[in-house]
């Protein structure tokens, strides 16, 4: 456990210093408001009369709006701030299309990324007034607001003749060349590869034709459904169907049918510059999330990203964050670090980082592993001090939560068990390099039944089956009731921890040295270096107690416990006797 005392040396940043923060500094509390807490019910319904595929409300559906909203999550900031959060994350807040998908299969926008008006709050969460107030409070509070935010694609509204909804495959540039559209041979209009590419504003209005490869069609309800405006003309979308996650496709094709957005064409540029360079003029929000950033041509990036640093830097936000979401399930830090450096993305969410606390904590991989792990930070652009910015992560709304995949791996692992590797992931993350965000109702032991809607539970009393015959970790609860306590295990540690990290800088912003590592489950340690001052962190990943000689500094003579139990001396100059037991671990600040 960690030491009583060391909630009462960390440091609170007040609020008038939130802004002085850098990003490394920041942990981070991500959260869909619709599953979060309903703090208004007049809302539910976003103002929309009908049934459930006219409103998009059913709190019985694991697919459907369920009712939170932004007055609910600003009523739980202390719930937040109180687990050690500084900055909160939520998805996109946008006006959504409330009801897509084939006959059969539809859902609603209840997590945000099916936008139709980009300059407006979704009424299901409230109004423009009510995402003001929640980041006025969240600022008063000393707390940090990131929005999520989408330049890829907008809602299913374009439709292509003779193909049932969603379900046109992908049509290449080769086969159907833009040049039949309106463009002309020596002056291709042909984005993202070498050549004699042209992105001029003259050549894009050579394109009159938005066929580009199928003959588009608009419902006649939805011709001006999006805001702004100029996003209603099917001229700035790519029109190819379907992405095939692979090769062309990946950048041009719609994803699962979302209309992609032709984000080479410079009014689209123009266009989405100003729409979130508005959300920071108005409400100083402190940094974005782009979502689907892989799938986006780097050069939009290349322009977008100074033009929004800019715009924060006038609202007077020296430290507005941005970072892109490059999801892969790899170990390879390089698939996510060559965003940073080709399309100038500022940081990255780490999914290299989530697969390794998966493959060695909710897994038996070797934890040698690490090492390469570590040592790739110089790839990302500004290398190792980048890397320190990147947001870490176990489990999202996207890939699932960590205790489902524990039990996927261990199936006869005991309640107990359970519980220690979730711990044991939240150390390893609080402890690490990196901006740690922490998943909404993971300090609570949700564990789901897998990624996508399955991992996006309520937090305030459940209606969804699926849901509720869940077995929670670390408690007798379950998502049928309101799960905000405090006395929660889970909530507990991560409290603790960061309190921890609060007030060791070298936790923060420190060098990472990586110190052991096993051919198999066992021990994990590295050193976390600031100014000649250093912070071992050892964690167990196997169920036998090990005792066993780390490398450490030669001046790191006496060591306190920060987390776990650290012994008092050194063995040797540059030597450290660490006994943990099964699942345990160790954080032992130097002196």
């Amino acid at each position: 456990m960690l030491l009583p005392a060391l909630a009462l040396i960390a440091q609170t940043t007040s609020a008038p210093d939130y802004r002085a923060r850098p990003p490394e500094d920041e942990i981070i509390y991500f959260v869909l408001p619709d599953r979060f807490e309903n703090g208004d019910s007049a809302n539910d319904k976003g103002g929309l009369k009908g049934d459930r595929l006219k409103t998009g409300f059913d709190p019985a559906s694991k697919g459907f709006y369920h009712g939170g909203d932004l007055k609910g999550l600003t009523r739980r900031l202390d719930y937040i701030q109180g687990l050690g959060a500084t900055a909160v994350w939520l998805t996109p807040v946008f006006v959504n299309k409330p009801v897509q998908g084939p006959p059969g299969q539809e859902s609603s926008g209840y997590h945000g990324y099916w936008i139709t008006d980009f300059t407006r709050v979704d009424p299901h969460l409230g109004t423009d007034a009510d995402f003001r107030n929640f980041v006025d409070a969240a600022h008063a509070r000393g707390m940090k607001v990131y929005m999520d935010i989408i330049a890829n694609h907008t809602a299913d509204v374009i439709q292509y003749k003779g193909c049932p909804i969603q379900a046109c495959g992908y049509r290449s540039i080769a086969d159907f060349p833009y040049q039949r559209r309106g463009g002309i041979n020596g002056d291709p209009i042909n984005p993202g590869f070498a050549g004699d590419t042209d992105r001029s504003p003259q050549n894009f209005a050579k394109l009159t034709n938005p066929d580009f490869a199928y003959e588009v069609e608009v419902p006649a309800a939805e011709k001006s459904v999006k805001r702004p405006d100029w996003l209603n003309d099917p001229i700035y979308y790519h029109n190819r169907g379907n992405s095939e996650w692979r090769g062309e496709s990946n950048l041009y094709g719609d994803f699962s049918g979302l209309d992609d957005i032709y984000t080479e064409n410079p009014r689209v540029v123009e266009g989405m510059i100003e729409i979130y360079g508005a959300w920071i003029d108005k409400y100083g929000v402190d940094g974005f999330r782009i979502d689907t950033a892989r799938h986006v041509n780097p050069e939009f990036w290349q322009q977008f990203v100074p033009a929004m640093l800019e715009r924060a830097r006038a609202k007077g936000i020296p430290n507005f964050h941005i970072f892109g979401e490059v999801a892969n399930d790899d170990f390879q830090p390089g698939l996510t670090a060559q965003h940073t450096r080709r399309d100038k993305l500022p940081a990255v969410l780490d999914f290299a980082f989530k697969q390794g606390v998966l493959r060695t904590i909710a897994g038996e991989a070797p934890t040698d592993v690490w090492q390469d792990f570590f040592s790739q930070d110089v790839l990302y652009e500004g290398g190792e001090a980048a890397a320190s910015q990147l947001p870490t992560f176990v489990g999202n709304h996207d890939q699932g939560r960590f205790a489902f995949y524990v039990r996927k791996a261990f199936p006869n692992a005991s309640d107990d068990e359970v519980l220690k590797r979730l711990e044991l992931a939240h150390v390893l993350m609080l402890a690490s390099r990196g901006a740690p965000t922490i998943y909404y109702g993971d300090e609570q032991g949700f564990a789901g039944d897998g990624g996508d809607q399955d991992a996006r539970e309520d937090m305030f009393a459940s209606k969804v089956a699926v849901y509720n015959d869940n077995k929670l970790v670390g408690t007798t609860a379950t998502t049928a009731q309101s799960n905000f306590g405090t006395a929660h295990p889970l909530y507990k540690l991560i409290r603790e921890l960061s309190d921890m990290r609060k007030a060791t800088p070298a936790l923060r912003r420190g060098s990472t040295v990586f110190r052991a590592g096993e051919k198999g489950p066992g021990l994990l340690a590295f050193s976390r270096i600031l100014d000649g001052r250093e912070v071992l962190v050892a964690v167990n990943t196997s169920t036998k107690a090990i005792e066993q000689n780390v490398l450490v500094e030669t001046s790191s003579q006496a060591f306190t416990t920060l987390a776990g139990a650290c012994p008092a001396t050194a063995s040797a100059p540059g030597s450290v006797r660490i006994s943990l037991p099964p699942l345990g671990y160790a954080v032992c600040d130097a002196r």
